[in-house]
């Protein structure tokens, strides 16, 4: 990934640290620094810097024209370069624009449908100028649905040993009614060690039905390779791994597991207990973790039966992931990372409380959910897999048979 230098002067610091409005002060940074990534990105193209004459110059600059670029700080002027040839090219604008269109979009249509309240009607004008149409609505919608659409039913190449799945509820006004509604996400773990988000989708609740329709749409763009699937334990999307993904095994959250434990203890012994069940889920192997259940429940039986019953039929599941080695479970067993993503989502889908309808849910978190995977295929590993990929041949020897999502 290039690299560029940035150059921030002390005036612009003062105004975004002390100035009276922060928003002013990101304005001004976030204004500077695109700037200057544009001319970066021209002497990367041309070859050259300003002014510089070299053998391997590929072209002149023919001075900038502005480009105002709608954010959530305000408007920011940007001067773009222009060639001499017309060959000048950034995805800086539509990059960045990408989830920022979603979400005027969605403000707009609430102004449209008359759902919306006098805030987000002076909000809409703010961004869009004073006067927008169901047309300009329609063209702008046409320009992003394609592509959040077709990320969401790109072709899953890879294999993804390691997938988590977890559902956010948004609300939807549909046919005159405010409705919840489920966004199924499924994130992956390569075999490189990267995360993506493999995809997304929108169930009228959080059944076995919807969630069996999400898995046979990862399945038919290719998903396969699974050895593990970690979620929490509602029945309908328990059922309908079982179902859909015949032969992968199930992680439940430990997070979950543990809370539901904790909810059953009596409040003088829930740290005792949780310490206990912490230890069982960080032993060393399988069979030190069945021994410490048994030690756990003995200690427990009498004083938090219930939770001691929860701990029981729910041990083997929350400890499927023992069978991995050590480095590879504790980003596995839980649903925390999908949690996180999550909490990113909800900071922006706030904005809107109520969405328009469905096309707008998908549309912005479609939008944000590509943002995000953008960003992971461009930083670190999450996990380092060699030792994975031997663990897997030499469990391959023991076992012909391997795991295929028909």
């Amino acid at each position: 990934m290039t690299q560029y230098q940035i150059n921030l002067d002390s005036k612009l610091l003062h105004q975004l640290f002390l100035g009276s409005s922060q928003d002013a002060g990101v304005s001004a940074l976030l204004e500077s620094v695109l700037n200057q990534v544009l001319k970066a990105q021209a002497s990367d193209q041309l070859a050259a810097e300003k002014y510089e004459r070299t053998e391997e110059r590929l072209g002149y600059r023919n001075g900038t024209y502005p480009h105002t670029l709608t954010t959530r700080v305000g408007n920011l002027t940007l001067y773009v370069p222009r060639f001499r040839d017309g060959k000048f090219s950034t995805e800086l604008f539509s990059r960045y624009q990408r989830s920022e269109q979603a979400l005027v979009l969605a403000l707009m249509e609430m102004v449209i449908n008359g759902v919306s309240t006098r805030k987000i009607t002076q909000v809409t004008e703010e961004l869009c100028g004073a006067e927008f149409s169901k047309s300009t609505v329609s063209d702008l919608c046409k320009q992003l649905d394609p592509i959040v659409t077709a990320w969401n039913h790109r072709p899953l190449k890879e294999e993804y040993p390691f997938v988590i799945v977890d559902a956010l509820y948004t609300k939807v006004r549909e046919d005159g009614r405010v409705r919840s509604r489920g966004v199924m996400i499924a994130t992956g773990i390569n075999l490189e060690g990267y995360r993506e988000i493999i995809g997304m989708m929108i169930g009228d609740t959080e059944s076995e039905a919807s969630w069996g329709e999400f898995f046979t749409h990862l399945k038919h763009r290719g998903l396969h390779g699974v050895e593990i699937i970690t979620s929490d334990s509602h029945g309908g999307l328990v059922k309908a791994i079982g179902q859909h993904l015949q032969g992968v095994t199930w992680q439940r959250c430990q997070t979950h597991f543990m809370r539901n434990i904790l909810d059953a203890t009596p409040k003088p012994l829930r740290s005792e207990v949780k310490a206990h069940v912490r230890s069982i889920f960080e032993a060393a192997d399988p069979q030190t973790a069945r021994t410490l259940l048994a030690q756990t429940v003995d200690l427990f039986q009498e004083k938090a039966s219930k939770a001691m019953e929860i701990l029981e039929a729910g041990f083997d599941d929350a400890t499927a992931v023992l069978m991995l080695p050590p480095e590879y479970r504790k980003r596995t067993r839980t649903t925390n990372a999908v949690e996180r993503l999550n909490a990113e989502i909800r900071r922006r889908e706030r904005v809107i409380r109520i969405f328009p309808n469905r096309e707008s849910v998908l549309r912005l978190l479609g939008a944000l959910l590509m943002e995000q995977d953008e960003k992971w295929s461009m930083g670190k590993k999450y996990l380092e897999m060699t030792e994975f990929q031997e663990w897997r041949k030499k469990r391959k020897k023991g076992d012909s048979k391997v795991v295929r999502l028909g």
